[in-house]
């Protein structure tokens, strides 16, 4: 994703007051050659739509930037001339990928053909049920559902538990069928499923657009029956208070999450209560319940910093408490057992964070339970009535450790000897579930890019883990063909920098002749580690070789990494990626002729990047929703995301910050050169990267590049940042990446459609 969170949209106006003078200097209209009506069917010689240039010029720090396609951004998305140019350049698109579309439906169904349509998730037992989604045949969305758990069963569970199935077993209830909403919906998505402590309500948050802009209903678990009336205009953020209470957020005109409230079932929106109002346009709202489901914990949090309340969820009417005050460049992550709180705190001086417990009744005295460790990021935790369970990262790869509590009660001290769950691929992918806070099983999720994606039950009293469920991959997948591997890239300032591959060993040559497609991202601290993905099968059956460049930027081998490409130091998340490629091609695992990159989101800002930095590196490039129009987005306020993201990028209303933006900003970047093959992609509705900057991007590159390689653009009219909702409506998308990055290395017959 471009940012971690995801709060974007509404109208803003077309001519924006920039901060510091950045003055509209003059508009005029440039004649170029108008564009095709999309109803004229397109000749064999059918050229790409162009764009017409209104010249908008923008004066900062004595600079003057001029942007010929700033009309594009239309913030109602209702503008025809706009809404015309992207069905346009969506009926090119499909007009040079004709001759590769009967490949393209039979890749498709491949893919669709690797997975098992009717299935069941793992089970998650809470309280006297278990609770899980099911898929069924030729349908696009799940079904969630429960079954009793037994009256003969233990009260708690443990690693051997298995949810009865069969005549005998409780009969199945499907609480809500995803299908049978979605069926008046072009885009459907449920951000939030959350059960009330008692079982008997659901509280589902739905999103029809693709905006991310939410309205949460409430209904019986039983009957599906509502309770009152929906909450409208709300993020995905939503928690129970109780049994008849719900604590949300909503947004402001920025979609900036800036409002925590208390709604009493029964009861109209307008008067809950409203729990804090953040102000600060810097800082955005976190929601969240501790695992006991005691408290209930709303942060604040900026790029540097984080702070919390706490409310207790039997007694909400009693408001937010401070739990960890307002600390410039201090960031805490809080949970709850007994009569602690824990808290996962980081500094510049602990920047790989240390976890402390400070008393309920006192939360200003703090014990260190973990210390900081330079080597050794703590990422995240997960508290259980008898033990801590630590996600954690080292050399860049992630770990798991459990530590044993004393009893509630006993005081708290520094955790020593703590338990590891090991794991075998030497690039893999660790993820924490949902697991019953009163009992003694951790439940996992774990993959490699040859394993698929399994769920564990771990016994953190015996040590024993027991494979829960493991994703069915059809078509003749066998681990065995693939192998993984781990390489280091030397950087230009000399830092070794990941790579995971995989393979089909079989099929691989290993002397240059392979295509290679290298994905990267880089932004945010987020780890992009090496998960498992069936469609990808599709690649590698057919003699590709895929790899992640784990640049700086990203998480993966802790804080520093990620404050080394940030800011001023962005541009080494894309000379990270560079270099990993060019190690790619010295060690003989592809050739320029045979590379393929990719990133979305912020990671497209890492392929516009490197597209102008080294076009000669790279013959394919796939941006998906890439953030691309960096400055001028950066420069204004009204847009979602921006106030928050000065943190990320830099505050380009100084100086330093404007021009070393504009060094590596995308759009401003373009130039006349030649420029490989190159898809972009967008969604109309996405709030997280306006479409328009996809679309200068384009503009500009189809005006400016000196070659004849394919440079298409896919705008997707009705969703937004993640494209189509659908199961299936992913995987067609997948076939046509695929297929278009094929095609753009010469490996599937053309047939029929333009040329390039």
């Amino acid at each position: 994703m471009r940012r971690t969170h995801l709060w974007r949209s509404g109208v803003q106006s077309l001519f924006v007051k920039f901060p510091l003078s950045v003055l509209l200097v003059s508009s005029a209209i440039v004649p170029v050659r108008p564009l095709t009506s999309s109803s004229v069917r397109m000749s064999h010689q059918t050229p790409p739509p162009v764009a017409k240039k209104v010249e908008h010029k923008m004066e900062l720090f004595s600079d003057v930037r001029v942007d010929n396609y700033y009309w594009l951004r239309d913030d109602s998305r209702s503008d025809p001339d706009v809404l015309s140019y992207l069905q346009q350049e969506n009926d090119y698109t499909n007009f040079l990928m004709s001759g590769t579309k009967k490949f393209e439906q039979e890749l498709f169904a491949e893919i669709r053909g690797r997975i098992k349509e009717d299935d069941i998730s793992a089970p998650e037992r809470k309280g006297h049920y278990y609770y899980y989604t099911r898929t069924l045949l030729g349908k696009e969305y799940c079904q969630h559902c429960r079954r009793l758990v037994p009256n003969n069963e233990a009260p708690h569970h443990s690693v051997h538990d298995t949810m009865p199935i069969g005549p005998d077993a409780p009969p199945e209830h499907v609480i809500l069928d995803e299908n049978i909403k979605a069926q008046t919906h072009a885009y459907y998505s449920i951000g939030a499923f959350k059960v009330s402590p008692n079982n008997k309500l659901v509280a589902y948050a739905e999103d029809t657009k693709g905006n991310e802009i939410y309205t949460v209903y409430v209904i019986y678990a039983d009957t599906g029956a509502p309770v009152g009336q929906p909450l409208v205009n709300v993020t995905s953020y939503l928690e129970w208070a109780g049994d008849d209470a719900l604590a949300y957020i909503t947004m402001d005109a920025t979609l900036r999450p800036h409002k925590a409230w208390l709604h009493k079932l029964g009861t109209e929106q307008s008067s809950d209560s409203c729990l804090y109002h953040e102000k600060d346009d810097m800082f955005s709202l976190d929601l969240q319940a501790s695992e006991s489901k005691k408290f209930l914990f709303v942060a604040s949090e900026s790029k540097t910093t984080r702070f919390n309340f706490y409310l207790d969820a039997l007694r909400p009417e009693g408001g937010l408490v401070v739990l960890t005050p307002r600390q410039d460049g201090i960031d805490t992550s809080v949970s709850h057992r007994g009569n602690h709180f824990f808290i996962k705190r980081r500094s510049d001086q602990f920047f790989n964070s240390e976890v402390v417990a400070c008393s309920v009744e006192n939360t200003s005295e703090t014990t260190v339970l973990l210390p900081h460790r330079e080597s050794v990021k703590i990422q995240d935790l997960c508290l259980f009535s008898d033990h801590l369970v630590v996600y954690e990262r080292e050399d860049g790869l992630p770990k798991v450790t459990i530590y044993h509590l004393p009893d509630v009660g006993q005081p708290l001290k520094r955790l020593q000897g703590g338990q590891a769950v090991n794991f075998s691929d030497p690039t893999y992918s660790v993820d924490p579930s949902e697991s019953e806070y009163s009992s003694s099983i951790l439940r996992y999720s774990y993959s490699s890019m040859k394993t698929p994606p399994s769920v564990y039950d771990y016994d953190m009293k015996t040590g024993i883990s027991v494979l829960k469920k493991i994703e069915t991959v059809l078509g003749g997948f066998e681990e065995s063909k693939y192998v993984t591997e781990r390489k280091w890239a030397s950087a230009p300032d000399g830092t070794q920098i990941p790579i995971s591959i995989v393979y089909r060993k079989d099929i691989i040559k290993l002397d240059g002749s392979d295509p290679l497609l290298l994905y990267g991202y880089g932004s945010y601290e987020i780890c992009i580690d090496a998960s498992f993905k069936a469609s990808r099968m599709s690649l590698l059956d057919r003699g590709f070789i895929y790899a992640i460049a784990h640049i700086r930027g990203g998480g993966e081998m802790g804080r520093k990494w990620y404050e080394n490409g940030k800011l001023l130091k962005k541009k080494n998340t894309f000379t990270d990626f560079i270099a990993c490629a060019e190690y790619l091609i010295e060690k003989k695992y592809c050739s320029k002729a045979k590379l393929s990159i990719d990133g979305r989101s912020a990671g497209g800002l890492l392929i516009g990047a490197v597209l102008n930095m080294r076009p000669d590196l790279f013959k394919a490039a796939v941006a998906g929703v890439p953030f691309v129009d960096v400055l001028t987005t950066m420069l204004d306020p009204t847009i979602p995301l921006t106030t928050s993201e000065w943190e990320e990028w830099g505050d380009p209303r100084r100086e330093e910050f404007y021009y070393y933006m504009k060094s590596y900003s995308p759009v401003d970047n373009v130039k006349a050169q030649n420029y490989p093959n190159i898809l972009v992609t967008a969604g109309l509705n996405d709030p997280r990267v306006m479409y328009s900057e996809p679309a200068k991007f384009v503009a500009k590159l189809r005006d400016m590049k000196t070659d004849k390689n394919i440079l298409l653009f896919k705008c997707e009219l009705g969703a937004g940042h993640f494209s189509k909702s659908g199961r299936f409506e992913k995987l067609q998308e997948d076939a046509f990446i695929y297929s278009f990055i094929m095609k753009a290395l010469d490996l599937i017959p053309d047939l029929g459609s333009a040329k390039k």
